[in-house]
């Protein structure tokens, strides 16, 4: 479809749509130019513009979406993402149909996250570009996959490494997504230290789209866990600490309600309608991070390291740790895609093998194994 000089879309209504802000003298030629413009008048002052998003490959900009929309559809079209309905979240193959996967959580992550960032004008299609590519590297079953990658790999591998190399290189078939820079750095710097959902040990993200996404991903985990944990029977809801249920509420519902309104609350500076702290970092009010902070180290002693959960998760890593031997010895099973971008890049063969595990969804990891290691039947 091509757009004409001066093209422009109806509008009787975009008064409407965003309030008071004035409209007046915009100049339309294409759908994404209609919506650069609406940023810079809508969005707040310490907002992520599209029109001024980098790539490290130029590539002319699209007459319909602004960049950071595209890049969202660039992530959510990628094999990485569909993958991602298959890799566990906490509980490895659960019978259930109601537990999240890795997927549910994306999603959950992303939403949230949304909501923070139209109350505070901040620009929501970064915000979800960035919440759907955060996870894309999670290798199978899990953190017991990843711990088990990060033990055999001489390299150490962590899941956001894995993110922005899946976006950057191995995804299109080693061309990568192009992605923006903004997106790439935020899906690069959402994890955090075990201490305390405010601290990184990579870095914090320039924007505060990508600084809201880190502390939205522990929203979102830490409740669905805890809903996940309660349906396996692994815990029940007294059994939450009193006074972190006090400070955000004794349901699912309160206590996200609580959490998101905190942020909104805590952050308003954001929308430019107050003096910013310094330097400007969205964070939480010191009683609900300490109440959150209580929930999170609460769910590490009482379900992810729960005796029950650590069997299941031993097994999970002789599953790929195995398999990494395995294709040691056998790189020439790896698909042919991966070895032809390994080869390209000159990059050791261990490289090449992580790679492959971990993009593997738990359930093609089982059946991989069982090929490789358990004896099939057979008839004279």
């Amino acid at each position: 479809m091509i757009f004409q000089e001066g093209f422009a879309l109806p509008d009787p209504h975009v008064q409407e749509r965003v309030g008071e802000a004035d409209l007046s003298g915009i100049t339309m030629h294409t759908p994404r130019e209609y919506q650069e413009d609406l940023e810079a008048r809508v969005l707040s002052t310490f907002a992520a513009r599209s029109s001024a998003a980098v790539r490290d490959r130029p590539e002319p900009p699209c007459a319909v979406r602004p960049a950071y929309q595209r890049d969202r559809d660039r992530i959510l079209h990628s094999k990485a993402f569909r993958r991602l309905k298959h890799k566990t979240q906490v509980f490895i193959a659960p019978p259930g149909d109601h537990y999240r996967t890795r997927l549910t959580h994306t999603l959950e992550v992303t939403q949230i996250a949304r909501t923070v960032a139209r109350a505070l004008r901040l620009n929501e299609d970064l915000t979800e570009a960035i919440g759907l590519g955060h996870d894309l590297g999670h290798a199978p079953f899990g953190h017991a996959g990843e711990t088990a990658l990060t033990r055999i790999y001489p390299d150490h591998f962590r899941h956001n490494e894995q993110s922005r190399r899946i976006v950057e290189v191995l995804e299109q078939g080693g061309q990568g997504l192009n992605l923006t820079y903004a997106v790439r750095e935020g899906i690069y710097l959402h994890s955090k230290a075990r201490r305390d959902i405010m601290t990184t040990a990579w870095g914090t993200a320039s924007t505060l789209e990508g600084q809201l996404i880190k502390i939205c991903d522990s929203v979102a985990y830490i409740n669905h866990d805890i809903d996940d944990a309660i349906r396996a029977g692994v815990l029940r809801e007294e059994d939450l600490p009193a006074e972190a249920v006090a400070v955000l509420g004794r349901s699912h519902r309160e206590r996200i309600n609580t959490m998101v309104s905190d942020l909104i609350h805590f952050n308003w500076w954001a929308t430019g309608e107050a003096t910013p702290p310094n330097p400007p970092l969205i964070g939480m009010s010191p009683h609900v991070l300490a109440a959150t902070n209580q929930l999170r180290d609460f769910m590490f002693r009482a379900v992810y390291q729960d005796r029950r959960a650590r069997a299941e998760s031993e097994k999970a890593r002789f599953i790929v740790e195995t398999l990494y031997a395995h294709y040691v010895k056998h790189p020439d099973e790896i698909p042919e895609e991966l070895r032809r971008i390994n080869q390209q890049r000159g990059e050791p063969v261990e490289r090449m093998i992580v790679d492959h595990i971990a993009s593997m969804t738990d359930r093609y990891a089982i059946e991989t194994f069982k090929r490789v290691f358990i004896p099939r039947t057979w008839g004279g």
